[in-house]
């Protein structure tokens, strides 16, 4: 009960850490992949200051909840691409998402593509970096989300969901990044700049997470990239 607990309002400051990063922008286009039941993604969109919200949700009963909340949602397979003009968003959002993809680098050409020059994506995941992972390590256990089957959570007995079974194949994670991994991805993509952040510092509770978060910026719980697709594009520009 009490990692769970530790877990959830993980969850949640996480989610606090996004938005600190959110800016007023009425009117924009947002788009959310993963947007589940779009509880969160409204959060974001009540940030911006817009009502133009897109989602990605392939769970027919949570895209219904999300189109209950005015969101115009696609189920398009982020692993075959965005289902959505070039140039068309000012933010596209995913958080906890880009772990369960395999075509990882087709979801950031994806992301570029969709959104206008000018515009950025915020991306939130595990880092395979922080400390209760390398720990975990340590002690001869496998790195929580780090899935070693695709059938079963194995490998750390300290993982609130050890032993139980992926509910469906979309909960597996195939990739998981550390802080410089994430980071480059994007910027081999040409996103400038690329800037780094993660939150949720395990075990301790904020303020304290968010402080220790920031002094040691490479193995909080979460890695959040906000990465901007430049007003020009081409060699020598940026």
């Amino acid at each position: 009960m009490g990692l769970t607990f530790l877990y959830t309002s993980g969850d949640e400051e996480n989610r606090k850490a996004i938005l600190s990063l959110v800016s007023p922008q009425p009117g924009c286009h947002l788009l959310d992949c993963g947007c589940a039941d779009g509880a969160f993604t409204l959060r974001i969109a009540q940030s911006l200051q817009t009502s133009n919200v897109y989602g990605i949700e392939t769970h027919t009963a949570t895209a219904k909840l999300s189109q209950e909340k005015n969101i115009v949602v696609s189920s398009s397979n982020l692993n075959s691409g965005l289902n959505f003009g070039s140039d068309f968003f000012d933010v596209v959002h995913a958080n906890q998402v880009i772990e369960h993809l395999i075509e990882t680098d087709l979801f950031v050409q994806e992301i570029y593509r969709v959104l206008k020059p000018g515009g950025y994506a915020i991306i939130s995941t595990n880092n395979m970096a922080s400390w209760h992972n390398i720990i975990s390590l340590a002690l001869g256990m496998q790195p929580m989300p780090n899935h070693a089957s695709n059938e079963i959570r194995l490998g750390n007995i300290l993982d609130p969901t050890h032993g139980k079974r992926h509910p469906h194949r979309g909960a597996i994670h195939w990739r998981i990044f550390a802080f410089a991994a994430l980071q480059e991805l994007f910027d081999y993509h040409g996103f400038k700049p690329v800037c780094m952040m993660t939150s949720v510092y395990y075990p301790f509770p904020n303020p304290l997470s968010t402080f220790l978060c920031k002094i040691d910026k490479w193995h909080g719980a979460y890695l959040i990239v906000k990465a901007h697709k430049p007003f020009k594009t081409g060699k020598g520009l940026s």
